[in-house]
């Protein structure tokens, strides 16, 4: 059972159909594993959560081991791993329209540059053969090489995974489908704060710009996958 399919009544399921909406699409030869904003302040620690205002607590944790499992596999097939870390500058000049709907919060288990929080978990180690950068706003690419990286290496597939599911992850997939990519979500692998927000966001993704996957079909196709480095 997909995590969204206890929101939807025959209704919508006859409108899926009528509209054919969901067919997958597959696997394309030449992936990467993109990893959005797998950093401390998104995990924070077990116990300790009330001190990481923005953390996804342990569903945030669950799926950072089996982030940890894609990485792994990915580096030892040579498939290569982009590594994004959001954060803003202490002074809050960069945050841009995000202020409008946050305040800045000065505090170390946040997003700010040059505090633990906004270092990537411990729990992941970038390869020889990846790249770690950082981003501003939602999307992997706005603003970032990222683009560039992948058509330098002749990707066709982005695998994205990360937090959270209903922002970052979703502005990514949207990017990443529309400059054509074949984009896949392994839903173990993405969390989210809130479980109605990470069950509707992989729901639209899966409707019309992604494939959402488990983790082991990933893992199963990394195993045969052409590599781009």
């Amino acid at each position: 059972m997909q995590p969204w399919e206890k929101y939807l009544g025959e209704v919508d399921q006859a409108t899926l159909a009528r509209g054919r909406f969901a067919r997958k699409m597959g696997f394309g030869k030449t992936p990467a594993l993109v990893v959005i904003d797998a950093q401390r302040y998104m995990v924070g620690e077990p116990g300790q959560d009330d001190q990481w205002p923005s953390s996804c607590g342990d569903v945030g944790r669950e799926a950072l081991q089996q982030i940890k499992r894609l990485v792994q596999s990915a580096q030892g097939c040579g498939v290569p791993c982009f590594f994004t870390r959001f954060e803003l500058d202490p002074s809050g000049r960069d945050i841009g329209v995000y202020a409008r709907k946050r305040d800045l919060l000065s505090s170390e288990h946040w997003c700010l540059a040059g505090t633990v929080g906004a270092e990537l978990s411990p729990e992941l180690v970038v390869g020889e053969n990846d790249i770690e950068f950082v981003k501003k706003k939602p999307s992997g690419f706005h603003g970032t090489p990222l683009l560039g990286y992948l058509i330098d290496r002749n990707v066709d597939t982005v695998i994205v995974v990360g937090g959270a599911t209903s922002n970052c992850i979703r502005a990514t997939v949207f990017d990443g489908a529309s400059y054509n990519f074949r984009v896949i979500v392994p839903h173990e692998a993405v969390f989210d704060r809130f479980p109605i927000s990470h069950a509707i966001s992989l729901f639209d993704m899966n409707r019309q710009f992604a494939d959402v996957v488990t983790v082991d079909d990933v893992l199963n196709y990394l195993e045969r996958a052409e590599r781009s480095i």
